[in-house]
């Protein structure tokens, strides 16, 4: 149902450092993404949130070479696991390899 342009949106109060304490979509966005044996099995190109549930997505980038010539698969964001070591993210998919996500059907963007 839309809003009337004098309804009021509900405000909610959330805690900030929480807020804080997670991972900016810009900070995962490019970052490679590894299974558990440190493999390299993809890059995150995008994150997509799911129009209906609001489930987020994790588009990843499988194949190719500096962006070139792979595609775009969609995994569930809750499988991954991200790890901070230092100032950078570890970004691990566990259980996963290049050929599993290249067997997944390729994702597209819809237009």
């Amino acid at each position: 149902m839309a809003l009337a342009i004098d309804d009021e949106v509900e405000l909610v109060v959330v805690d900030v450092k929480t807020v804080a304490r997670g991972y900016r979509a810009s900070a995962l966005i490019n970052t490679d993404v590894v299974n558990r044996q440190d493999e390299s099995i993809g890059t995150i190109d995008d994150l997509v949130i799911g129009r209906d549930d609001n489930v987020l997505f994790a588009i990843i980038q499988v194949g190719g070479f500096l962006g070139i010539g792979g595609r775009l698969v969609a995994v569930p964001y809750s499988a991954l696991v991200i790890e901070k070591k230092g100032d950078w993210l570890n970004v691990v998919l566990p259980g996963a390899t290049r050929e599993s996500l290249e067997r997944l059907p390729a994702f597209e963007y819809a237009t």
